[in-house]
């Protein structure tokens, strides 16, 4: 009796589930059906760490899922991101090296690793790939970082401040829309037969986390000093694009080398009137 509890408990959180969860919902009702069988003297209880490993592991991949090809990663999510990718990857080569183990033996089949390599083999690009967006989460916060840096430094300039070791700023004529974002990109498009490398554009987690309102800005990958990085703020002068072209590396993290499309970006207000308690500015990957 215990046992079909066990079951119809376990066939009811599988359908409540959404539909990224199925896997976690599958898990967990085998762990249910383990845990009745090795209480009851039907299984040893070795089956049910088994079952429990499984459970973790389906959680580790539904979180992959979910965060892994997002573009708004902050650097707390990103790095729970690697850790679950890697917990995931680590698993699948511990089961390949074990089922290795008995082939050799000739306990087992060889067919055995076929699955279990493909299953590796995946679990290693998901892990690479989290690799990629912890480290462009990173960028992102050193960039908005190096925002806050020149915050400061240029707010109340009214003309770039050449000299500065942090930024250059141009105001232009203040405007900056979709419209003339659009013009920016065919024009980079033309000129280097590529696409114009956006980091951010407009809100994102980071520059809330930060306090700051990136609405209607854009933040773009280039280093102010490198080819590409001249031809664009050469353009943003001639047609009065208002900018900041950030040089300066946030120490222990990250370059926050990047062109900052638009105006400056605004603190958030919270309710009572108040400024975001947050202390930078908003620039992004």
């Amino acid at each position: 009796m215990r046992v079909l509890i066990f079951l119809f408990l376990g066939c009811a959180l599988l359908t409540a589930q959404p539909v990224e969860d199925t896997e976690v919902a599958r898990a967990q009702m085998e762990l249910n059906r383990v845990r009745a069988l090795v209480e009851a003297g039907a299984l040893a209880r070795v089956q049910l760490q088994k079952a429990e490993d499984a459970v973790a592991d389906a959680m580790d991949g539904s979180d992959i899922r979910k965060s892994i090809y997002l573009t708004d990663l902050t650097e707390e999510q990103a790095m729970r991101l690697v850790a679950a990718a890697n917990r995931r990857f680590e698993r699948r080569k511990t089961a390949f090296e074990q089922a290795k183990l008995q082939v050799d033996a000739g306990i087992a089949p060889a067919n055995v690793l076929e699955e279990l390599g493909a299953q590796l083999d995946y679990a290693r690009k998901d892990r690479d790939l989290a690799a990629t967006r912890a480290d462009l989460a990173r960028q992102a916060t050193a960039m908005a970082e190096a925002e806050s840096a020149a915050a400061l430094q240029t707010s109340g300039a009214e003309h770039p401040p050449e000299a500065s070791p942090v930024a250059e700023r141009y105001d232009g004529n203040g405007v900056f829309t979709p419209e003339i974002f659009a013009r920016i990109q065919t024009a980079f498009d033309l000129r280097f037969g590529k696409l114009l490398p956006v980091s951010a554009n407009g809100e994102t987690a980071v520059h809330r986390a930060l306090g700051f309102d990136h609405r209607g800005r854009v933040d773009v990958a280039l280093r102010p000093d490198q080819p590409e990085g001249i031809w664009l703020r050469d353009y943003l002068r001639a047609h009065r694009v208002p900018y900041f072209a950030f040089n300066q590396a946030v120490p222990g993290k990250a370059t926050g080398a990047h062109i900052h499309l638009g105006p400056m970006s605004p603190r958030l207000v919270a309710a009572n009137g108040s400024p975001h308690a947050a202390v930078s500015a908003g620039g992004s990957q």
